[in-house]
């Protein structure tokens, strides 16, 4: 076997490449976890409902059964009652949120500067996220309390994961699953379209 001489100089680079891109990760993770803190404690300082949707949600309840299995997410999602938005501006402003509307879509951009892909998205609890859905968004009121915020009900969030049904919903679902928070006995608990998307995910899990 022929050796390749390795230059101790471009060890010393790529190691510090790495590291560089380690503490990239590392402060990604924690500007999501900012955003996420500062806009739920403001809206619990204003005492206005909210339920936290979307990868953070499933996070929450993988960290109940296993925190190693968690999955970072770079969203932060809410479910809000459309008549509470203009409390919930109110209070997300004083966090330093900025609230954009574009092609009915409503989100609270990180600052004036904020960028769309930092925003917290907000999705309107009993109203459809997208016509052609079959089911719409659940209430805000089905929560299950934490420490520090507000997450969606289980069953709520397994069903909007299964309306939705988009690459970043399944590998979500196959969390919950991976974890033992969904399994075939949910089968007949849902309406037959659901029953069968997750079928598909629980008879695929490393898909």
């Amino acid at each position: 076997m022929v050796e390749i001489p390795v230059d101790p100089e471009d060890t010393a680079s790529i190691h510090m490449i790495g590291n560089e891109i380690l503490e990239s990760m590392i402060v990604a993770v924690e500007n999501v976890r900012d955003r996420l803190m500062r806009a739920t404690s403001a809206l619990e300082w204003k005492d206005v409902p909210y339920a936290v949707i979307g990868g953070n949600a499933v996070a929450a309840w993988v960290c109940e059964i296993e925190p190693a299995a968690v999955r970072n997410t770079q969203d932060v999602d809410l479910l809000l009652n459309r008549g509470d938005l203009q409390a919930a501006e109110d209070a997300l402003g004083q966090a330093g949120f900025v609230r954009r509307d574009r092609e009915g879509i409503t989100t609270f951009l990180d600052g004036p500067g904020g960028r769309a892909r930092d925003a917290i998205h907000v999705v309107f609890a009993g109203e459809k996220v997208r016509p052609e859905y079959e089911f719409a968004a659940p209430v805000v009121e089905s929560v299950q309390r934490t420490t520090k915020h507000r997450v969606l009900a289980l069953a709520l969030l397994v069903q909007m994961k299964l309306t939705s049904f988009r690459n970043k919903d399944k590998v979500h679902l196959q969390d919950l699953a991976s974890v033992g928070l969904i399994d075939r006995s949910w089968l007949a608990k849902l309406p037959r379209s659901l029953s069968e998307r997750l079928q598909e995910i629980l008879d695929n899990p490393d898909a």
